[in-house]
């Protein structure tokens, strides 16, 4: 099947908001072409610590999308024109012209998908939706979580880390707070575990859709769990509504340069006696975060490791 590419010329700056506008007229896979350098953020996200020089961001960014031949393209393209108008009232997203252009016999939505299938954490299954459970399985704990544009599937070593950690730590009282929680894995896992109630953030408002889809594939009801965007390090709103001294448990599963200015801040968040889990932390990192746990006046509990990864759990004695 050919496929008919369109690649939508913006700023770097909006490619966000621009990438969410093609996800609410039902576009997904956007990939992006860019030369902006990554971010700490980006860097939490992708687990990456040092990156090479690239070449200077000249503030254009390019992103495409793909329609097999029998998509109505024209009634596509009208409805992501008008998604992209009101856009522009809001900020400016440059010049948001189309080009499209025809791929070669490929299946560039779905060939991923040969590359992620159902996988155990120790006696928890998950599952991506286009895959069925097995008989024999259906007894299991079950979670059905795709990848998309919010990070946190269960593969990597970082998030492992956490879900086992809550295993241990989660009872049916407690209230958790996820920090960068992506996909919402660690928060749905939390509640399938039996806790009441998780409050997600993030940087990213993909994750607000991502956390949704996910809930409702995992029959998790909505005001169990909530999300709000914004960064909880240096906005005192988002501090604010988060609350203080209120969570049982807080994760953290991020790079450690975030880790480091993130913990004497959410330490007001966590009630007495509350469990810090954090992971996202490279194993030549692990003092570095440790010292940081310390210096914000918690009692590390348990380190653990997975490849080349760590998890510190610490504990809020006072």
């Amino acid at each position: 099947m050919k496929w008919n590419r369109f690649t939508l010329k913006t700023k770097t700056e909006a490619e966000d908001a621009v990438i969410c506008t093609l996800a609410d007229v039902g576009i997904e896979g956007v990939e992006i072409e860019d030369k902006k350098p990554l971010t700490e953020e980006d860097k939490a996200q992708m687990f990456v610590d040092i990156m090479p020089e690239g070449p200077a961001d000249d503030g254009i960014a390019y992103l495409n999308f793909y329609l097999d031949e029998d998509a109505d393209k024209e009634d596509i393209l009208k409805k992501v024109y008008a998604a992209l108008d009101e856009l522009k009232e809001y900020m400016d997203i440059g010049d948001a012209t189309i080009e499209e252009s025809q791929t070669e016999d490929k299946d560039w939505i779905n060939n991923w998908k040969q590359y992620f299938h159902q996988f155990y954490v120790d006696d928890i299954l998950i599952v991506p939706s286009w895959e069925e459970v097995k008989a024999e399985d259906q007894d299991k704990m079950i979670l059905h979580i795709d990848p998309g544009t919010a990070f946190g599937t269960g593969m990597h070593e970082t998030t492992q880390l956490v879900i086992r950690q809550l295993k241990k730590y989660v009872t049916f009282d407690t209230e958790m707070l996820d920090v960068g929680t992506g996909s919402g894995i660690l928060g749905i896992v939390a509640l399938k575990l039996g806790a009441k109630h998780v409050l997600g953030t993030d940087l990213d408002p993909c994750a607000v859709p991502a956390v949704a889809e996910n809930k409702e594939a995992n029959h998790i009801k909505d005001e169990t769990f909530d999300m709000m965007i914004g960064n909880i390090i240096d906005d005192k709103e988002v501090q604010d509504k988060a609350g203080y001294e209120k969570y049982d448990i807080v994760t953290a599963n991020i790079l450690a340069d975030v880790l480091v200015p993130l913990t004497p801040v959410v330490v007001h968040q966590m009630k007495k006696g509350a469990y810090y889990i954090t992971s996202g932390i490279l194993d030549v990192k692990e003092d570095v975060v440790k010292q940081a746990v310390e210096a914000a006046g918690l009692t590390v509990v348990e380190i653990t490791h997975q490849g080349e990864w760590v998890a510190i759990t610490a504990r809020k004695d006072s």
